[in-house]
């Protein structure tokens, strides 16, 4: 099953409303991909999840939402147009073009030559830079050329000087951002793990220039973003931490830790913990001409901050939540998502839809629990079917009404993975929905 889970998931996900290929009625376009009604509520609960544990909960990191487009000299001063670059290699063959680092789509392309008997030759490796270009002006041939931002990091470098002035945060303290990023990528691929477009989560945590203060604050992140994912229920087995080497270091990163989940297509990136120490702030400062140091009030020292990243990719993490959630059991398969990622919380519907007193009664209750959950409405077909249906999809829970409840006020609730039932009332089933997330 291991073998074709990615399959299945590609497909649940679009006979569902999770995912669906970008621009699918005009061909696609690849690396691309649209978001359904439960995908961007499940991406929306992901993303909720993180800002409530990373900014809500605390009080020394601040969010912000930079512009994606930014003047271009920011991508000088970080590095990108001169080093974001990958090694391309291209079929002499049939010229398709591939990362000369991806062995696994190296292989595949061989292999399709390999049936046709053809021996195939690449070119030398050559650098491909990521950043992707627009431009911005209302006169044809003079406008000016700006990217999309390759990350999201510069947006909270260039903003440090703000956020200090305006909220005078005492040292060490983080600045989190969510927020879409574009890569000129050479081979996307594995559904929605290489895209051209996706969003991320990123913390950049500011430090005070010293060695002990770096071992302190990079190893306690290293274990916050790996608990995150453990506690939205991720298997413990299939995810480890990885060091990166040093030929795989990003330009501005002194050390890297990378979180890897095992996939399907082998063990790969969900989140990086970076050691960025004063490159960023520096290169602003240098290229901005601005003063992006930080003075200690307390202890009279002015210092530009080493910065120690949390790097998460949105559509990675969601897609490695799906994989580890994919079960199948005898007849039926279910996604045992952690209720805070579901994209409903609970599911209500009547036992039978032809009867207008149960209908009434459940419509009741489901547009009572509406107002504070995302709760599903079901009447089709049977009711083993309706189960099914919502397991299907990775509602926690499953609430029928019957001709009992017109009596005594108690409901069917139904568990998504034991599938035990149990009677409770009416009046109890906004906590124990709220009890689970």
């Amino acid at each position: 099953m291991e073998q074709n889970k990615l399959e299945k998931i590609v497909s649940l996900c679009k006979r569902r409303g999770f995912i669906f290929p970008g621009s699918e009625i005009y061909g696609g376009l690849r690396g691309t991909w649209d978001y359904g009604p439960l995908g961007a509520e499940m991406k929306f609960n992901l993303k909720q999840a993180w800002w409530e544990a990373v900014v809500k909960s605390r009080d020394d990191i601040y969010g912000v939402q930079a512009a994606i487009l930014m003047n271009s000299k920011v991508w000088e001063g970080s590095g990108h147009t001169e080093t974001f670059n990958d090694p391309l290699i291209e079929c002499k063959i049939c010229h398709e073009r591939c990362r000369a680092d991806d062995e696994d789509g190296i292989k595949f392309h061989e292999g399709e030559h390999t049936v046709k008997k053809e021996k195939v030759e690449w070119t030398e490796p050559k650098k491909f830079n990521l950043l992707v270009e627009a431009k911005l002006g209302v006169i044809e041939g003079q406008k000016s050329i700006v990217f999309l931002r390759g990350e999201i990091t510069q947006g909270v470098h260039v903003n440090f000087k703000n956020v200090v002035d305006s909220m005078h945060p005492k040292i060490p303290f983080g600045i989190a951002q969510i927020g879409k990023a574009f890569r000129n990528e050479i081979t996307p691929g594995n559904f929605t793990y290489r895209s051209r477009e996706f969003e991320q989560i990123e913390l950049q945590w500011y430090i005070k220039p010293d060695e002990k203060e770096w071992t302190r604050w990079f190893n306690y992140w290293k274990e916050e973003r790996m608990n995150w994912y453990l506690a939205l229920g991720m298997n413990k087995d299939k995810i480890h931490f990885r060091q990166q080497t040093s030929d795989e270091l990003a330009h501005y990163a002194r050390e890297a830790w990378d979180i890897e989940y095992e996939t399907p297509f082998g063990w790969r990136e969900c989140e990086g913990v970076h050691d960025r120490s004063d490159w960023d702030l520096s290169r602003h400062s240098k290229f901005s001409g601005q003063d992006l140091s930080y003075f200690d009030s307390e202890t009279k020292e002015r210092f530009v901050p080493w910065v120690i990243e949390t790097s998460g990719g949105v559509d990675r993490a969601l897609l490695f939540f799906l994989l580890d959630a994919y079960h199948e059991d005898e007849d039926r398969v279910v996604l045992k998502l952690h209720p805070k990622l579901a994209p409903y919380k609970a599911a209500v519907f009547p036992l039978l839809k032809n009867k207008p007193e149960l209908v009434e009664k459940a419509r009741g209750i489901y547009q009572d629990l509406k107002k504070d959950f995302n709760i599903a409405w079901d009447d089709r077909g049977n009711i083993g079917k309706r189960y099914y249906s919502q397991d299907e999809i990775g509602t926690p829970c499953c609430v029928t009404i019957d001709f009992q409840t017109l009596e005594d006020e108690t409901v069917t609730i139904r568990d998504r993975d034991s599938m035990k039932q149990e009677r409770v009332k009416v009046d109890d089933l906004r906590s124990i929905i709220r009890s689970s997330v």
